[in-house]
């Protein structure tokens, strides 16, 4: 059986070269089209904090426009592609376990 390609697919070396660019690179499929995306940083999620606080939907198009590195554009531009997306970007905040120790 044929594997099915999605929309904006790419390479496996052009994933290869993302993460030796970017680290951690992270997929997301709806309805046949995937974009990839890196990992966010400090400074793209205290940009889509301040733009969340007037608008909750200005988080998620800030997110997905300053992680988004390739694939698929409907994602960002097709209403019903990008809140199916939009339902999967706070995964892409990983927070690890701290702990705070009183000496």
């Amino acid at each position: 059986m044929k594997k099915t390609s999605l929309i904006g697919e790419v390479t496996p070396a052009q994933i290869q070269e993302w993460k030796d660019k970017h680290g951690q690179i992270f997929g997301i499929i709806v309805d046949g089209h995937i974009c990839y995306l890196k990992k966010p940083d400090r400074k793209i999620l205290g940009f889509a904090s301040v733009a969340g606080k007037t608008d909750p939907m200005k988080f998620n198009e800030a997110m997905l426009n300053n992680c988004f590195i390739g694939g698929s554009e409907a994602i960002k531009t097709d209403d019903d592609l990008f809140l199916a997306a939009s339902s999967k970007l706070s995964d892409l905040i990983q927070v690890k376990e701290a702990e705070l120790v009183n000496f």
